[in-house]
């Protein structure tokens, strides 16, 4: 008989601050409250985590460190 999975799942949480637009010349903007210079290397930085999905059946949020933006940001999950 093969076993239960389990409550804990993996999921991913990324920057709501963070949010890259393409542009029409094909280059990519960045919308963040601090004004980073697109100069700066835009590394798409992901967070990953276990969650347990009976207690938190809900979409996870935290606050963690968003080298982008430089600054603690609020982190959603994504799919």
């Amino acid at each position: 008989m093969a076993k239960n999975k389990g409550a804990r799942i993996i999921i991913t949480l990324r920057c709501t601050n963070c949010k890259k637009t393409p542009n029409t010349n094909g280059k990519t903007n960045i919308n963040s409250n601090q004004g980073v210079t697109a100069k700066k290397s835009q590394k798409k930085i992901d967070y990953t985590t276990t969650k347990n999905r009976r207690n938190t059946p809900d979409r996870l949020e935290l606050k963690k460190f968003c080298p982008n933006c430089n600054s603690h940001t609020q982190q959603k999950e994504i799919k």
